[in-house]
């Protein structure tokens, strides 16, 4: 299905009937990966996954977006499909933007299910700052005039090798990339008052569990739960153990 959302024909796909629940997924994928979510509560929910822009079918915004702009983009969608308040299940990238959605306006969002969720800046270290840095001195020089094109070519080659598996294939998103991952988001969670499930695969090599624990404590009265065996995508490694999850939190609550 299409709507626009501002300049955006954003596509999306509807589940099942009852309570609403807003997917949102990681970065570098679309509503697609997260149909086994909605498979699994497709039977007690009205189900809603839309493709953020730059993703799938939906096409980028014509600026620089960081978090808080997604989150209104979201926040929008939902008025346009009559939605008050849902429950929002957040991915990695999702997870950032459910965050934001729920400090920003709370009496929209019902519940928050964080599933590898990015939002928590990591800490580097000595090495990482060393390549960053020379990185960036090696951009400087080579972007100099006398080198031309293949100046270009040398500052895209470091890059290549120094930026992350996102960065590599960020292509036009590249910049609203580089705004996004340095936005920390721990600021907001005492403001966030929902009932919050936490999710995270004891495999997961993109999102440290030590960022699983900062949410927990940070957002008052939410739950942790590790699945063992799963990596970044526990809804595909372990969906069996996904899907109770997520009904029981889901279904006691609405009780």
């Amino acid at each position: 299905m299409l709507i626009r959302i501002g300049d955006l024909d954003t596509h999306f796909t509807v589940w099942g009937e009852g309570s609403p629940v807003v997917l949102l997924h990681g970065w570098g994928t679309s509503a697609e990966s997260l149909g086994a979510v909605a498979k699994a509560l497709e039977d007690r929910f009205r189900v809603y996954a839309l493709d953020l822009p730059g993703f799938g079918w939906t096409p980028s915004a014509a600026t620089v977006w960081g978090t808080w702009e997604y989150a209104s983009y979201v926040e929008a969608f939902m008025d346009r499909v009559n939605i008050s308040v849902a429950t929002l299940v957040g991915h990695s990238f999702g997870g950032r933007i459910a965050l934001a959605l729920a400090a920003r306006w709370p009496k929209r969002v019902r519940n928050l299910i964080l599933v590898a969720s990015a939002g928590i800046r990591p800490r580097r270290g000595p090495v990482y700052r060393v390549k960053v840095g020379a990185a960036k001195l090696a951009k400087r020089f080579f972007s100099l005039p006398m080198w031309g094109r293949m100046g270009e070519r040398v500052v895209a080659k470091i890059y290549q090798r120094v930026g992350s598996r996102d960065y590599r294939a960020a292509g036009p998103l590249r910049a609203t990339l580089i705004k996004v991952v340095g936005e920390d988001l721990r600021s907001i969670l005492p403001s966030i008052r929902v009932p919050t499930l936490i999710i995270w695969g004891d495999r997961d090599q993109e999102v440290p569990f030590s960022s699983m624990e900062i949410m927990a404590r940070g957002i008052q009265g939410s739950r942790l739960e590790v699945l063992e065996g799963a990596g970044h995508f526990p809804f595909v490694d372990r969906p069996d153990r996904f899907g109770r999850l997520v009904r029981e939190f889901l279904c006691q609550d609405s009780r």
